[in-house]
């Protein structure tokens, strides 16, 4: 069976990234029994990751390069800005145990959608987020292997829709996935 759209993979790999001009450095990388496993054309990966996958077979090795414009996109210098430091504060006071430089915060954008943003610095008056992706700028190599292809099942069907996993009733699983007892 090949990788394609709808299909349940699972692959190991090694990611190496780079920023134009730096050496590449690994990254990421799948342990022993513990592979990446994602069902193909659901959104759950990169489209460009998944393209480079399609076709293969349980057993292939891959090895390909995502440039930057093809997977977070470039960096940009308008996603790093500087937010009231009011808006951290918890009963009246800022929150100086979760908001720390290197900390990644979700924040909510004027849609109501999360988005994860790293605190830069933290002024007298605000604090520095960059809302860029932490891979953005940078080129993705990947090298591995393919070691399942196979129909999903509803398991990992649910599992791509926000984690819920449900009984044969249609109960929620886990009392904290978020279905309200029902599952999608």
């Amino acid at each position: 069976m090949e990788i394609k759209p709808g299909k349940f993979v699972a692959v190991s790999y090694t990611l190496y990234a780079n920023e134009k001009g730096e050496e590449p450095e690994m990254v990421e990388e799948t342990q022993p029994g513990q592979p990446l496993s994602f069902v193909y054309g659901t959104g759950m990966m990169l489209e460009s990751f998944e393209k480079a996958l399609e076709g293969l077979k349980v057993g292939d090795k891959f090895d390909f390069v995502l440039e930057a414009k093809d997977a977070y996109g470039d960096y940009e210098d308008e996603n790093v800005i500087e937010l009231p430091k009011n808006i951290f504060e918890v009963d009246g006071k800022f929150d100086s145990e979760m908001v720390v430089e290197g900390a990644v915060l979700p924040m909510r954008d004027s849609q109501g959608m999360t988005i994860n943003g790293t605190v830069e610095k933290i002024t007298d008056t605000g604090v520095v987020m960059d809302f860029n992706h932490p891979m953005a700028g940078s080129d993705l190599h990947f090298t591995g292997e393919v070691l399942e292809v196979r129909e999903p099942t509803e398991q990992d069907i649910h599992a791509c829709n926000g984690g819920c996993s449900c009984d044969d009733k249609g109960d929620c699983g886990s009392g904290d996935c978020g279905c309200s007892g029902g599952c999608h």
